[in-house]
């Protein structure tokens, strides 16, 4: 969110794509778990969840099936307390094709792409272009994932290639993914700040370790939002396991509130996402 919006979105990515219940006892995998972690953290102050679906055996999935039963499981329970996302991270198991193709299907509230993974090449782009424009002529909110000031500015690229819509989407900003064992820092947001001048877009950050917490006021500050959750992390602020995710989420909450702010819910940031740019900001895109 931008500063004067005063509300910054707790988004809660609660399993990702590799972790199992032996790096975490309270990690949720099946699609009942995922409703139940999902309602939790909507009362903690989550607006948005990040979902990876699983297979009956545990392991990450783009299948049809697979997310649908996951997506209708946490909807049905939570209802529009939370924007919904379904991730499309490949994790060296699907082609672009088949990441696409899920969110054709399925038409989820919001999804989450990795712009290396959906557009890996220049032969890919035209497909990519085509499915980024029908995402947002869908109405679902895209987030784009960016591991490195390199990747925002190949975001930025793009954008003024028009191959990327320039409405009805969000940033995530990775901090510390090529770091040593993954530990983030908060000066690891400094090298995207410096990149993000005049851009539009709002944006969030994840970060690994035990200075997660750190790294998301650091954000807030900045005028961002924060994702939290045991796919990225499963430390408290002073090192010990975590005891859930809507115990994170809480502590973020907190740390909001703390910083003399309150916590968009999920209508608010519905309303400052989605909404189409005007025809004097199409006009100036278009030139720019």
């Amino acid at each position: 969110m931008h500063p004067e919006t005063n509300s910054p979105l707790i988004i809660v990515a609660p399993n990702g794509a590799r972790r199992m219940k032996a790096d975490h006892p309270a990690l949720p995998i099946t699609p009942a778990e995922l409703a139940q972690t999902a309602l939790e953290c909507a009362d903690a102050g989550a607006a948005m969840i990040h979902m990876h679906a699983r297979t009956a055996q545990g392991r990450h999935s783009l299948e049809i099936d697979d997310n649908r039963r996951t997506y209708d499981a946490v909807k049905n329970v939570v209802g529009d307390r939370l924007i919904v996302q379904m991730t499309t991270e490949a994790i060296g198991l699907y082609q672009p094709k088949e990441q696409m193709h899920l969110i054709n299907v399925l038409k989820p509230e919001a999804a989450s792409f990795g712009l290396r993974e959906l557009i890996p090449s220049k032969a890919s782009i035209a497909e990519a272009s085509d499915f980024f424009h029908w995402v947002a002529d869908q109405g679902i909110l895209a987030q784009y994932i960016l591991y490195s000031a390199e990747d925002l500015l190949f975001y930025k690229e793009l954008l003024d290639l028009r191959v990327l819509p320039h409405d009805r989407h969000h940033l995530l900003y990775v901090l510390g993914r090529y770091a040593k064992g993954q530990q983030s820092s908060p000066t690891d947001l400094d090298p995207f700040l410096a990149q993000s001048t005049g851009l539009r877009a709002k944006w969030a950050v994840c970060a690994f370790g035990s200075q997660e917490l750190e790294c998301l006021k650091t954000a807030i500050r900045q005028g961002g939002d924060a994702r939290i959750g045991f796919e990225n992390n499963l430390l408290t602020a002073n090192g010990e396991p975590a005891k859930s995710n809507a115990s994170q989420v809480a502590a973020l909450h907190e740390a909001i509130v703390t910083e003399g702010q309150t916590p968009a819910t999920a209508a608010q940031a519905r309303s400052l996402v989605l909404q189409p740019i005007s025809n004097n900001e199409q006009q100036q895109a278009k030139l720019n």
